[in-house]
């Protein structure tokens, strides 16, 4: 399904995994399985490269902090390191078996290899391969696929089965809180009070504007990316998205997404706060230092690097299918 497309949309949806987490999970083996019927090596792969840029543009809009070019480009390379498909994988596979059971998977893997699904998927890989200006084309309307009003309900209709605003504005956020955790926790900061900034920056409010924002370019962007499946393809995705095993599959799906994501930011967090750690030692020890009065030690403690606020901007969102865009839902 329409997953994630352009980096920061890559879909996930958290509470619908939760809902399910109780139930029964299946094995690694059997996650992978659905993984690559799905395609979703392939999809995530395509977003990951415009990743440091994305992540750059958030550190360098966020208005807390002034950071040097230095600091900037220490975010760059952090984001070339972690955001890779080898740190995406783990957690995503060990998410989406345990947000899966036995009979989502047959039923999941038998539309998958039908037609229909085949079809789907093509389309989701195609869509998240697309470089960036076709992506803000199709998001801004400026590219769009031929269309009727009853195909505006279906690729609507399509918005809502695959999670992909909520998803979206979920996914988005979460990459936001784990740099700024991870970035506290190679800063030698507190990551419980960086946790708390932007879990507050993330409010209900924010989040509705958020939703707002994204929905209308989605819709868009799945209509786009499904313009060759005919209307009657759309009802029979939706007729499969919509049932019992249909819907725990897109949470398993967002679930997946969310960890992966969620794992390479915080990684790349961390890596960043390393990184700054040194620059502010590298600087202290070019300052002169002058002699300590007698009976008191000169302080060995170095500044604290500049933060970042959790995000509440969207920049063009990366690339990827229902959930592509995160990235059915991403």
């Amino acid at each position: 399904m329409i997953r994630f497309a352009c980096l920061l949309l890559l879909t996930a949806n958290l509470y619908a995994g939760e809902l399910y987490a109780a139930q029964a999970a299946v094995d690694i083996d059997t996650a992978a399985t659905v993984y690559q019927a799905a395609a979703l090596r392939e999809q995530v792969r395509a977003s990951l490269g415009s990743m440091p840029v994305k992540i750059r543009q958030m550190f360098a809009g966020d208005k807390s902090a002034v950071l040097s070019d230095k600091h900037l480009d220490a975010v760059t390379a952090a984001a070339k390191r972690a955001f890779q498909i080898t740190v995406f994988e783990p957690p995503a596979l060990s998410a989406l078996a345990n947000n899966l059971d036995s009979g989502t998977v047959k039923k999941s893997l038998a539309f998958l290899a039908s037609d229909l699904g085949q079809r789907m998927v093509a389309a989701d890989v195609a869509l998240a391969e697309i470089d960036e200006s076709q992506i803000d084309a199709i998001m801004s309307g400026k590219l769009a696929a031929a269309s009727t009003p009853e195909r505006d309900v279906l690729t609507s209709q399509l918005e809502q089965d695959t999670l992909s605003t909520d998803a979206a504005v979920e996914i988005y956020l979460r990459i936001g809180k784990a740099l700024a955790v991870g970035t506290a926790i190679g800063s030698g900061m507190d990551p419980k009070a960086a946790a708390e900034r932007a879990d507050k920056a993330s409010d209900a409010s924010a989040r509705a504007d958020l939703a707002n924002d994204l929905r209308e370019p989605l819709r868009r962007y799945i209509a786009y990316g499904y313009r060759d499946l005919s209307d009657g393809d759309l009802k029979r995705l939706s007729a499969f998205l919509e049932s019992a095993a249909g819907k725990r599959f897109v949470s398993a799906y967002n679930a997946a997404m969310s960890a992966g994501y969620d794992a390479m930011s915080r990684r790349c967090g961390e890596q960043i706060g390393e990184s700054w750690r040194e620059l502010a030692q590298a600087q202290a020890s070019e300052l002169p230092v002058l002699a300590a009065p007698p009976g008191i030690a000169a302080p060995t403690d170095n500044a604290a690097p500049p933060g970042i606020a959790a995000p509440t901007d969207i920049a063009a969102p990366p690339g990827g299918a229902a959930p592509a865009a995160p990235a059915p839902a991403h």
